[in-house]
């Protein structure tokens, strides 16, 4: 179904290739930034939409939170090639996203629901996906790159110390799902 909040979800997702081309350019960070900026907007915007238009799809809600994931992992390739963050950073949230495939995979081998998203899920998201801009916006070698460097690695570092922990507490939450037998209601 053709919808507003589907149709900003798909720009958004169109905005993941030109994000790559222009961030591996070097010269383009500051339009980089910008389709990273659209991205975040059309984010928020796309999840706003649907709730108050009602027009919640199933492809929003599977679209939504892999388009945010593609842009991690674009913006995470970009910044690696230039040099802007280390390996490790990059290991650690790889190692979680297998993980949770890892758990999402049993919970349905077993006919479990998926894991509902939690506000704190939300909240590493947000904090990576504003990290990640000001990462690259450290690159520049000037007040601005020393001040986007500052808050870049806070963001990100708060980020990842929220998504290991998210995947702790989506962890307990599948563990308990599956050992957690439903009570018999008798009649």
């Amino acid at each position: 179904m053709v919808t507003i909040p589907n149709l900003l979800t798909f720009l958004r997702f169109l905005g993941i290739p030109l994000f790559i081309y222009l961030g591996l350019s070097g010269s383009n960070d500051g339009w980089a930034i910008v389709v990273l900026m659209v991205g975040g907007a059309t984010d928020y915007f796309d999840g706003k939409l649907a709730r108050a238009l009602n027009q919640t799809s199933r492809f929003g809600e599977l679209a939504d939170p892999t388009i945010d994931r593609l842009y991690i992992a674009a913006t995470i390739i970009v910044l690696y090639i230039r040099d802007a963050i280390p390996f490790w950073f990059i290991a650690l949230l790889v190692a979680r996203d297998i993980f949770m495939l890892v758990v999402a995979a049993v919970l349905a081998a077993r006919k479990f629901p998926t894991l509902t998203v939690t506000y704190l899920g939300k909240a590493a998201t947000f904090n990576l996906l504003y990290a990640l801009p000001f990462l690259l916006l450290a690159l520049s070698e000037n007040w601005i790159g020393t001040v986007a460097f500052i808050f870049g690695w806070a963001f990100a570092l708060w980020g990842l110390v929220l998504y290991l922990g998210t995947a702790i507490g989506y962890f307990r939450t599948a563990l308990h799902m599956m050992t957690v037998r439903p009570r018999i209601i008798q009649g």
